[in-house]
C-alpha cells in the first residue's frame, strides 16, 4: 500500500480512535471499542508501549472477525525496560524487526496497516530505521509506515529520504505550531497528517482554562470564550478546526468512557454543518504559536 492509496482510505471516515486511554481491563475497554465500532470508526491507533502491550492485546481481541474492515495502526521505538515501567528510546533496525513480531502476536494479525515510529530526533539512525520499515513492507508484515513527530527538522529529513504515509502530530487552537511550516509542506505531497490532541484535554470544552505551551491561562480562556460563542458545540468546532486543514487526513481522538466517545461522534456529525469560513475566521483572530526548537 503506497502513501497515495493509504491516504485515500483514510478519507472514508476521518475520525479515528486513539486507544491509549482505554481501560486496561478488557471488559471495560470493550465497551468503548464497541461504541467506536457502532459509531462508524474504522481506524484504531495503539502502541506497543501502552499498558506494556496490554492495549494491543485488548484491541486485537476486539478486532477478531473485523480485521479486514479496519485500518490498524500501532507504534514502535519506545523499548520497555526490564522493570516493566520505564522505557528507552530505540529506533534501531534490529529492535523494529523484533518488536513487530510481538505486536503482530498481541494484535492477533499477520499484518499491520500502519506501523509508526513513536517519536524521533534528528540524531536518530534514520537510514536503518527506514530500511527496517521497507523490509517489513516487502515481507507483507506492514502495509505502510508513518512517524509520530512535531519536529520540523525531523519531518523535513524523513520527507527527503523516504516520505511516510502519515505523520502524527498534535494540533489544536492551543497548539498551532504545525501551521508555520509542516502543513504547508505536506499539502503538496501524498503524506497525510494524523492529528492528536485536538480536543485540548477538555480545556476549551468544559474544563478550567490553564496555561498551555506559551499561552497564559487568560489567553486560553479568551480562545475558549470565542469558541463557545460560535453557536455550535465546542467539540464540533474543535473537530472542524483540524479537519479543515488540507494536509490533515484523520483526527485521532481518545476516550475513557463510551459516553465521552459518543459525544465526540455526535459532534463530528454536527461539525459537518459548520461553514469553513467560520473556522478560518476563528483561526485569524488569534496568533499561532511557533516552534522554538527543532527548527
Amino acid at each position: 500500500m503506497n502513501s497515495e492509496s493509504f491516504s485515500f482510505s483514510l478519507g472514508n471516515f476521518p475520525i479515528g480512535l486513539g486507544c491509549m486511554s482505554l481501560p486496561e481491563q478488557y471488559s471495560e475497554a470493550e465497551k468503548i471499542l464497541e461504541e467506536a465500532w457502532q459509531g462508524g470508526i474504522r481506524f484504531f491507533d495503539t502502541a506497543d508501549l501502552y499498558q506494556a502491550g496490554r492495549n494491543e492485546s485488548n484491541l486485537g481481541k476486539f478486532l477478531q472477525g473485523k480485521r479486514d474492515q479496519v485500518i490498524l495502526a500501532t507504534k514502535v521505538g519506545n523499548q520497555l525496560n526490564p522493570d516493566g515501567k520505564s522505557w528507552t528510546w530505540n529506533p534501531s533496525k534490529s529492535h523494529i524487526l523484533d518488536a513487530v513480531e510481538k505486536s503482530l502476536e498481541r494484535l492477533r494479525t499477520d499484518y499491520i496497516d500502519l506501523y509508526q515510529l513513536h517519536g524521533g530526533t534528528i540524531e536518530d539512525p534514520w537510514e536503518e530505521t527506514l530500511e527496517a520499515f521497507e523490509i517489513l513492507k516487502s515481507q507483507g508484515k506492514i502495509r505502510a509506515f508513518g512517524i509520530s513527530s512535531i519536529r520540523p527538522n525531523v519531518i523535513r529529513k524523513v520527507m527527503r529520504m523516504n516520505p511516510p504515509a502519515t505523520i502524527m502530530m498534535q494540533y489544536s487552537p492551543l497548539d498551532r505550531r504545525p501551521e508555520e511550516e509542516v502543513f504547508t509542506v505536506l499539502e503538496k505531497t501524498d503524506t497525510k497528517v494524523l492529528v492528536r490532541g485536538g480536543m485540548t484535554k477538555g480545556m476549551l470544552i468544559d474544563k478550567a482554562a490553564g496555561p498551555f505551551l506559551d499561552l497564559s491561562a487568560q489567553e486560553v480562556e479568551e480562545i475558549k470564550k470565542e469558541i463557545h460563542s460560535l453557536g455550535f458545540s465546542p467539540e464540533s468546532v474543535l473537530i472542524k478546526y483540524s479537519l479543515v486543514e488540507k494536509s490533515v487526513g484523520m483526527l485521532v481522538i481518545g476516550a475513557s468512557s463510551p459516553a465521552q466517545l459518543k459525544r465526540n461522534l455526535e459532534a463530528y456529525q454536527e461539525s459537518q454543518n459548520i461553514p469553513e469560513e467560520l473556522i478560518w475566521n476563528l483561526k485569524g483572530k488569534f496568533t499561532p504559536n511557533q516552534y522554538q526548537d527543532h527548527r
